[in-house]
């Protein structure tokens, strides 16, 4: 008996596996955190040594408060920075009181203080640049996202990061980024717990604008407690409610949109640890060629792979469910002619 289940299950994936790859990209034409048609030709500029293209996007964002975009875009070149600094430092060089080069310029300290040993030591020591930064548009929530990651890693009191909070939700409540870490802060495997990242996360999705990602904040508490070793704290009513919430997030979005691919890519995450397939095919199908590192490169050093990878298994884990053929009590029962279901006799 055993050896017929094996069999049909493997007769029910090579039949389904294939049909289930409508509406997928083929694997080469999926990308790894593909810039949008903004960020992109600045990046291939900073490749070519010029900082034009990247002052004038980011002045653009401080000059039209596109505070999202301006988060972004800041984490991106920093992160560009990180490998190639020359057009970086000519920037700086040129213009060294530029409040959108000193964003960056705090992002990127940040970001080389987390990479170090040292990383508590360095971080106190980047502070005036995060200061530095705020001064550059009182208006902008950017540089406080920045602080109150500094403030994780420089393990700051629940005192300070309240205040710290207290100034980026005064410009701007609904700023996804400062969403995110503050919620990191207050995770388990930070300085506050299980419980207290899912209440932050619901509360906040719950007064969320529509459409606004905050509302994916409930399926990042759901992917720290999965990924943090879980415990009794968090039912599974609330995970399922976390995953339903961004689904329906999801769908207010274009499929195939680079907007929201982060938040696809960690739901997706989400509902196979759910064990959730057929909702993880679709947003799969939601994502199109836009894979991200977060969250696959928490899971593997190779995060294009892993998302490559597990979306096979996912194809494989549905097809393996769904039936050979439909059963009779499944199929549509005729119709006669007088209006409900046919009895046998009627022809």
């Amino acid at each position: 008996m055993a050896l017929l289940r094996a069999l049909l299950r493997t007769i029910r994936m090579a039949r389904n596996t294939s049909s289930l790859a409508a509406g997928l990209p083929a694997d080469d034409e999926v990308l790894l955190d593909a810039p949008d048609e903004r960020l992109g030709p600045a990046l291939v500029a900073a490749g070519r040594g010029e900082y034009g293209p990247a002052g004038k996007l980011l002045s653009t964002t401080r000059e039209s408060a596109e505070w999202e975009n301006r988060d972004r875009y800041t984490t991106r070149l920093a992160a560009f920075a990180l490998s190639r600094d020359e057009w970086f430092d000519d920037w700086r060089s040129a213009a060294p009181h530029d409040p959108d080069a000193a964003l960056v310029k705090a992002e990127l300290a940040v970001c080389r203080s987390w990479r170090s040993p040292a990383r508590a030591e360095l971080l106190r020591q980047v502070g005036p640049l995060i200061s530095a930064a705020a001064e550059g548009d009182p208006r902008d929530p950017v540089p406080w996202r920045i602080a109150l990651d500094h403030a994780r890693g420089t393990n700051a009191s629940h005192a300070e990061f309240e205040r710290l909070w207290a100034q980026a939700v005064r410009r701007s409540p609904h700023h996804y980024g400062c969403h995110v870490a503050a919620l990191q802060y207050l995770s388990a495997a930070w300085y506050g717990s299980h419980r207290e990242c899912f209440d932050f996360a619901e509360r906040a999705a719950h007064d969320a604008l529509p459409g606004s990602l905050v509302q994916a904040l409930p399926v990042r508490a759901a992917f720290a407690y999965l990924t943090e070793g879980g415990g009794a704290a968090v039912g599974r009513v609330r995970l399922d409610a976390a995953a339903d919430l961004a689904i329906a997030l999801s769908a207010e979005y274009e499929d195939a949109d680079p907007w929201p691919a982060q938040v696809r890519n960690l739901l997706t995450y989400v509902l196979v640890r759910l064990e959730r397939w057929e909702d993880a095919l679709e947003q799969l199908r939601r994502i199109g060629p836009y894979a991200t590192s977060f969250p696959w490169d928490r899971v593997s050093d190779d995060p294009l792979g892993q998302f490559l990878e597990l979306r096979d298994g996912i194809r494989i884990q549905v097809a393996s469910e769904r039936p050979l053929r439909a059963r009779s009590g499944d199929l549509p029962h005729p119709r006669s002619e007088h209006g409900g279901r046919a009895p046998s006799g009627d022809h």
